[in-house]
């Protein structure tokens, strides 16, 4: 039997194609001396731009920071030469997300292309498994063996996820190592494939924080100022920067109601490179809706 397919599947589509290219986007722009705040600015500049919103704040976490890294309003570091950049890119219409990410060494440098390399094999990899009814364990196994093949480690407590409207983390993890699932895929289902690969541990801890703060549910309409908030953003992350004083104000007196995310840090003090597509469940297997001609 067909499985179920969102309804506005062509949303779907046009926000990862929108995605993809701000990802791309923010890989051509990281050179050295590119300020960190700009970069996402233009790289979310770009998804407004094109018809979507950000379904998250670029990610633009650097070396050991493995993700949830967003510059601050004020935030005035620059890309070195020999950084290696994860940009991590989500774009939604109308809650139909796309989330995506790609590793730049900035500069050429050349020092981790290893690392690079193994990121985006592991990820073709895991969507080569990708068809109605297979295992989540057949993706974990065949992404963590891309990554040992080259000599790395898969990071073990990141993973990829299902998505659905609105909740970019919608309950099924894919994890990025074989034994910890027992979960099938179901036909039409939308999900991230997102390995990360490191020199490190294979571990992430919590770092500072990110400057990403997420609803944790409907605030209701006691706080006018909340819930307009809320209605912008719905339960989707979102960055301090995109706010102006006054709105901070309002966050930061309900703190309670919010999910804070801090960065992701390796362990070990390992270098971390992602790779990540958006995929559909199709009946004869993967549509990368991510991928771009």
């Amino acid at each position: 039997m067909a499985g179920s397919y969102p309804p506005d599947l062509g949303a779907w589509r046009a926000a990862a194609r929108i995605a993809a290219e701000a990802r791309e986007l923010g890989v051509r722009l990281a050179v050295p001396g590119a300020g960190r705040r700009e970069l996402a600015e233009r790289i979310e500049g770009y998804i407004r731009e094109h018809g979507a919103e950000p379904a998250f704040p670029a990610n633009l976490s650097r070396n050991v920071e493995a993700a949830h890294y967003t510059p601050s309003p004020d935030d005035a570091a620059v890309l070195e030469a020999g950084d290696l950049l994860k940009v991590d890119v989500g774009a939604h219409i109308g809650g139909a997300i796309a989330d995506t990410a790609a590793t730049v060494e900035v500069g050429g440098t050349l020092r981790h292309a290893n690392l690079v390399r193994a990121a985006r094999e592991a990820l073709d990899a895991g969507v080569r498994e990708v068809r109605p009814g297979v295992s989540v364990d057949a993706i974990g196994r065949a992404i963590e063996s891309a990554i040992h093949a080259r000599g790395l480690k898969p990071v073990r407590d990141l993973t990829g996820h299902s998505i659905e409207r609105y909740l970019l983390h919608a309950g099924q993890s894919i994890p990025n190592v074989g034994g910890m699932s027992h979960e099938r895929l179901r036909e039409g289902q939308v999900i991230a494939i997102e390995p990360f690969a490191t020199n490190g541990l294979g571990s992430i801890g919590n770092g500072p924080f990110g400057h990403i703060v997420r609803f944790r549910a409907d605030p209701g309409a006691a706080d006018p100022d909340l819930a307009r908030l809320f209605t912008r953003f719905r339960t989707l992350p979102f960055a301090l920067r995109w706010l102006d004083a006054p709105e901070r104000t309002v966050l930061l007196r309900q703190r309670r109601r919010l999910q804070l995310y801090p960065v992701f840090v390796e362990r070990g003090g390992g270098v971390v490179a992602q790779a990540e597509h958006t995929v559909l469940v199709a009946a004869d297997g993967p549509e990368v809706l991510t991928a771009l001609p």
